[in-house]
This record gives C-alpha cells, structure tokens and sequence, in this order.
C-alpha cells in the first residue's frame, strides 16, 4: 500500500480494537490525522491508496478488426482422412499377495479397448476446413493387480456438415444426411488378457498375459453432396470474387492485377424472410478444362456441387459471348446436362465505357435473360439478388419431386 508523501512518516497502523477501529498513533497532530482516522472508522469509503504510476492502464474494451488473411479462409468440400483406431491395453501377469496367504492365485486384470473414431454430423459446421488429415484414436490403458481392468480409450469425433458422403476407395460408403448422425468409421483395438483370464483347472498357477491387439486403419474421402446453392461459373479475372464480395460479406482476396482464385469462397446472401442463399465462389476455369488442364477436374467438381449456376462474363473481351459458348462446352463435357441445369447469365464490367455495346450484342446472341451489373461499383447488384431468389425459391419447390434432398444453409 502507497501511503502519500504529504503525511509525516511519524504515522504509523495501530492495532484494531473490540470495537475494530483503528487508531493512529503520532507525535502531532494534523489535518491529515482526522482524515486517515476517518477513513479508518468507515466514514469515508471508496477511499484507495494505490498510486496512479502503478495503475493498469485502460484501455478501450473493443474488439480487433479480424484481418484480411483470417477473412479470406476458402472453402473446403472434399478431404482425405487417414484414420487410426486406438490399439487395446495389455494385459497383465501378477498373483495375489497378502499376509498368511501363501497361495493367493493370480489377480492380474485385463486391458482396456482402445477408442472407436467416429464421424458426426453437426449442422453448425458449414465446411470441411477443420476436419485434420489425420486422427488417432486414444488407446486403452493396461490392466493391473488386483484384478483391475484397464480404462478404455475415449472414442474421437469428427464433426462434419450436413450431406456429407464417405467414400473409400471411389465407393461410398455412408451418406450422412441427419442431424447429429453418426458413422462408426474405425474400431479400437481389443484389450489384452491378464493371467487371471486363464486360470482354469489344470493351470492354477497361469503366466500368460497378452497385448492389446492394433485399432483398425483406414483412408476414407470426405465429400460434401451440395457445396453452395448458387455457383460463380467463368474464365479466370471475370470478377467472381468482386461480385461474391458485392453481394454477401465473404471477403475473397481480389487486387487491381489479374489473378486467379485456386480456392473455393462461400458467401451467405440473406433477405429480409432471414432465408438465406449460399453462393460460392469457384475458381475460373479455362479451355480444356473438361482434360484436367489448370486443375480443370478439381474446378469443374465444385460446379458439380453447386444446385444452380451463375455465368459471369467479362464485358472487358472482344467477344463475351464466346466465352459463354465455351464454359458450357466443358461443364458438357464433364458431365453431360451439367450445363442445363437452371441459371443466369451475368454480364460484369459495366462501369467499362464499351460495354454498353457490348452487351447488345451479347443480348442478341442469347435468348436467356441478361443480367448487366457492375462488382467494383455495386450497380445493378439488387437485380441478381432478386434474380437469385427466384432460382432457390424454384429449388425448394423441387423438394417434393423426390430428386434431391433440399439443403438449407
């Protein structure tokens, strides 16, 4: 405790008293005096002595802004997993001890089973960008005397979203499509024999004990059936990353250079009915795609998740309505009908002073409907978002034909 530099140091505590006051005892006195024996008998309060060199400084409670590293965190619907069950505790060899005792038999316990590792679905989990490439499972502990049987291992979880497909091998092997399903993927181990498991009749006296046997050892693929509601379809710098930043608050990672995204981002729109529209982000594709060229296959395959498609087009090229042309001949040629399913045209870029032009002409080499928009500006934008929920609204409606189970995000 600090004590002022204005007080004589003659002052100095006494002790309390049965009626716990404390008294000063001093040479003089002061002003300051009566106020220390104020403070002391409780008729000031709220009173501290501590410095304020050696007070903490306050700060502002509120929180960091999150960064723009942490905010462009991409989007994950597809993962290898390599899976270890957890091994069986051993088994133990001991005989019973004890005063006057002198044949006590054999006490040693069995060993605990090792831990399962099971996959779990969880509907607050929205990607697969947590799940670690490889688990273990925990083993089981060993027995002891006594006949103590050892503890078994914990089982491990891995939480994974809705409409999550296992596959092993290219086969799939459970469809995880419930809430808080579960899919036992690896058993742990058995656990070992203690002598006391092989006393019999003719062997009174057993020294055999056995390990706990290895957990099971798999490598399974995890893939999510939908990964968006709504995907960004086209070439590399036709500003997908720009629109999915204008229209949600995905913060994919853009720059005034070209470039290309190598990873999914997942952006939420929603209205004001709090129903809310995923729309992903898929890295531009280019010709020969369909020939795994510039990762085609690992592209094309995000397209294949998404229920409806958005083509964006460049307004900025000689010919934008080419690259429409195109980008339908390779999801054709990755899956046929891929390219049919429903969609919208988007033509970004309008804040280019040709692309009045060509967007006429754009219009006349399609029957589709045309959306003109600007990402960098945000014109327009509105047109799409309504436009989107007319294609989820159609989607939903869907549900009852019994072709795919609805997701909502």
């Amino acid at each position: 405790m600090w004590i002022s530099q204005e007080l004589p140091l003659g002052y100095i505590f006494g002790q309390v008293r049965g009626k716990k006051e404390l008294t000063f005892f001093s040479h003089r006195s002061s002003p300051a005096s009566a106020a220390w024996s104020r403070i002391a008998t409780g008729d000031i309060k709220r009173f501290t002595t501590a410095c304020t060199r050696c007070a903490k400084a306050r700060g502002d409670n509120k929180k960091n802004d999150l960064s723009e590293k942490k905010l462009t965190r991409h989007f994950v619907d597809h993962r290898t997993v390599k899976l270890l069950a957890g091994s069986g505790g051993k088994g133990v060899c001991a005989f019973h001890s004890e005063p006057r005792k002198e044949w006590g038999g054999p006490d040693g316990g069995n060993g605990g089973d090792g831990g399962d590792v099971i996959i779990k679905v969880n509907r607050l989990v929205k990607s697969l960008a947590q799940v670690l490439p490889v688990y273990k499972g925990e083993d089981g502990q060993p027995g002891g005397n006594k006949n103590c049987y050892g503890r078994n291992g914990s089982p491990t979880y891995i939480f994974v979203p809705l409409g999550t497909v296992v596959k092993e091998q290219g086969k799939a092997v459970a469809d995880l499509a419930e809430h808080n399903q579960e899919y036992l993927a690896v058993f742990g181990g058995a656990g070992g024999k203690g002598n006391r498991f092989f006393l019999s009749n003719e062997n009174r006296a057993p020294m055999t004990a056995t390990p706990g046997t290895m957990g099971q050892e798999r490598v399974l693929q995890l893939e999510l059936r939908t990964m968006a509601h709504a995907g960004l379809v086209g070439f590399p710098n036709a500003g997908k990353s720009s629109l999915l930043r204008a229209i949600s608050n995905a913060r994919p990672a853009v720059a005034a250079y070209p470039f290309t995204t190598l990873n999914p981002h997942v952006g939420i729109v929603t209205y004001r009915d709090h129903e809310q529209v995923a729309v992903a982000d898929i890295p531009g594709i280019i010709r020969g795609a369909h020939l795994n060229q510039g990762l085609g296959i690992s592209f094309l395959r995000h397209i294949d998740r998404c229920r409806f498609l958005l083509f964006v087009l460049d307004l900025s090229a000689a010919e934008p309505w080419t690259q429409l042309q195109h980008l339908r001949y390779e999801l054709e040629q990755y899956e046929p009908g891929l390219s049919h399913r429903p969609h919208a045209i988007v033509a970004n870029k309008m804040d280019l002073p040709e692309a009045h032009g060509k967007l006429e002409t754009l219009r006349s080499h399609v029957t589709q409907r045309v959306i003109p928009l600007s990402a960098l500006t945000g014109q327009n934008t509105e047109e799409l978002i309504l436009h989107l929920r007319e294609l989820y609204d159609g989607y939903l409606q869907g549900e009852g034909s019994g072709e795919d189970k609805t997701t909502r995000w």
